[in-house]
């Protein structure tokens, strides 16, 4: 059965390095469940992102949530991502998706 997995990375710590309250990855993961009916957070091991900003580099601690969805609605995952964005406080957040077939 072919599926669309959508991960969006997020940071953990807000720019001056304070964590986000539990609450607030709670709320984020509880929209996602009610809306597709369940999601998985990597959360034990945050990962490390680290891209160029300028002439040096900034890195963030960050979870990968995830859903798989049969229909990819751009629309709501660009609201929700916008959404996201502006509660964080982030310029940009990443947000990807790919095909995969469930087994």
């Amino acid at each position: 059965m072919k599926m669309q997995l959508i991960q969006i990375l997020l940071p953990v710590t807000d720019s001056d390095g304070k964590p986000f309250a539990d609450a607030t990855l709670r709320a984020i993961q509880k929209e996602l469940t009610d809306r597709f009916g369940g999601v998985t957070a990597y959360n034990r091991a945050p990962a490390e992102g680290i891209w160029k900003s300028g002439d040096g580099r900034e890195k963030d601690d960050i979870v990968v949530v995830e859903v798989m969805t049969d229909k990819l609605d751009r629309e709501w995952w660009r609201g929700f991502k916008e959404r996201i964005e502006a509660a964080l406080d982030q310029t940009e957040l990443v947000v990807r998706a790919q095909q995969i077939e469930r087994l």
